[in-house]
């Protein structure tokens, strides 16, 4: 019966290295690729390398986390199969997580532009905008907003525009 306890032990180290894997190839890029937050050069590099390796990366990884997890089933007491489900269900979600766009969620689109004055406006003085006028009709865009959407259709003075950042 020793000899089963180390073993039993490495399986549940392999079922635990190949969790983090597969939950760390969706949150690390998820963490790391946000809106006004610092990304260094190296960072980004880092996480756009994982997003790239995600799809199959995740899948591996979570295949070997269930199969060992079925192995440690049987054997587990009821925190520890707690534990195994919950962890399994992360997995899963940062597998499917991995295969869709969730950049997109972050960066949609204005879906009902509103408009201001400039006396209503309550930008700051140093706010950077972007600004098109055609004739009479002038618009300002907040650089602060742009990031979120990136494009804007809008129709200036009747003439369709598209501004993006």
């Amino acid at each position: 019966m020793r000899e089963a306890y180390p073993q039993n032990r490495l399986v549940w180290l392999v079922w635990a290295a190949s969790a983090v894997v597969a939950i760390g190839f969706f949150f690390i890029p998820a963490f790391i690729i946000r809106p006004f937050a610092h990304q260094s050069p190296r960072g980004l590099l880092v996480a756009m390398a994982l997003r790239d390796r995600a799809p199959w990366g995740t899948l591996a990884a979570a295949l070997l986390c269930v199969l060992l997890a079925l192995m440690l089933w049987q054997a587990a007491n009821l925190w520890r199969r707690i534990a195994l489900g919950l962890v399994i269900l992360l997995v899963v979600f940062s597998t499917v997580m991995a295969r869709l766009n969730y950049f997109e969620w972050m960066f949609h689109p204005v879906p009902n532009p509103q408009f201001q004055s400039e006396s209503e406006s309550k930008l700051d003085n140093g706010e950077m905008i972007m600004a098109v006028r055609f004739g009479a009709d002038a618009r300002a865009y907040p650089i602060s907003e742009m990031a979120y959407h990136h494009v804007f259709n809008d129709v200036v003075e009747g003439v369709p525009v598209v501004v993006t950042y």
